[in-house]
């Protein structure tokens, strides 16, 4: 089995050796762990970006921009590709350690949560690991504070000089980025939920407009979720029978949701800020293709808005 962290470490360094050339600023705490800024008090960019995405999957994912399907507001999109689906985007990309200490909040992404195994998801997908360094991805508008490096550090059961710690804001570049690179990660989550059994996922691919960037972060989380809700396409291939897949298709997608059809940002203010109390059915990908290896059968569900794009980009 692949060593998650170490595979993300490889890129970390690599976005550390060249910051300058990334537009971003590579640091140490007082306690010794190294600090990756893309996008906090530094510009970022495009290329920050993508590796800041390759690193949330622990480099068994390749990120690209490729130009937006022709009814997209947007001329680019961002696409991620990966034979190993379920450690990549579950085990790794999933944004599912939510950190909080007295002085910090921020969402916690990347290969550190597969050495922390603190979710119940990784009982699901059968998967942790032990590693010697860790390196995570934390969506956040300030610096890793000592409190929550401490947190990360104990969890994973390293001292805090073999933690690596990436962050980025929403309303970045780099960080609007590395969360509409989730396309595959949300279709593979909306799946799970529904309780298809993702060891049948051998690979996939997914595709979501890259929006602008948002003034501040609440306009990011609007814009980088209607980018995969009303724009995000994902292919997978998969092994097993075609009665599963039949049974679940059409509820798949984000149309299937009770909430779907106005931005975000909209959905959000309805329910107080509450990410909890929206339709969790809402979190898909716009449309998802099947693709089964064993039987030939190929199905399409779902359906791309651009309607609700153009409003959530500021477009119409």
């Amino acid at each position: 089995m692949v060593n998650l962290n170490d595979r993300a470490k490889y890129i970390a360094d690599t976005l550390i050796d060249l910051a300058d050339d990334f537009k971003i600023r590579s640091s140490f705490s007082p306690q010794g762990v190294s600090l990756i800024d893309l996008g906090v008090s530094v510009i970022g960019g495009l290329e920050a970006g993508r590796l800041l995405a390759e690193t949330c999957l622990a480099g068994l994912g390749h990120v690209s921009y490729v130009p937006s399907a022709d009814i997209i507001p947007t001329t680019s999109a961002v696409q991620i590709d990966t034979d190993h689906p379920v450690e990549a985007c579950m085990a790794s990309q999933y944004a599912g350690w939510q950190l909080q200490t007295d002085d910090f909040f921020g969402m916690g992404s990347g290969a550190m949560r597969a050495a922390a195994g603190r979710e119940e998801l990784f009982n699901d997908i059968g998967y942790t690991e032990k590693a010697s360094q860790v390196v995570g991805i934390i969506e956040t508008a300030k610096p890793p504070t000592e409190s929550v490096c401490k947190v990360i550090a104990e969890a994973c059961g390293v001292t805090p000089n073999k933690l690596t710690l990436a962050f980025a804001p929403t309303a970045s570049l780099a960080g609007t980025v590395q969360v509409v690179a989730r396309s595959l990660e949300t279709a593979l989550h909306k799946l799970h939920e529904l309780g298809f059994n993702l060891a049948r996922v051998e690979s996939g691919t997914g595709i979501a407009p890259l929006p602008p960037v948002a003034a501040d972060d609440l306009a990011g989380i609007g814009r980088t979720n209607d980018a995969i809700l009303y724009g995000g396409e994902v292919t997978i291939w998969v092994t097993g029978d075609d009665k599963s897949i039949e049974s679940i298709g059409s509820i798949i997608p984000s149309k299937a949701s009770k909430d779907y059809g106005k931005p975000f940002i909209e959905i959000f203010k309805e329910y107080d800020h509450d990410f909890y109390k929206i339709d969790p059915h809402l979190f898909s990908p716009a449309v998802i293709n099947i693709n089964n290896l064993e039987t030939g059968s190929c199905y399409r569900f779902g359906e791309l808005n651009p309607v609700v794009l153009s409003r959530s980009f500021g477009l119409e």
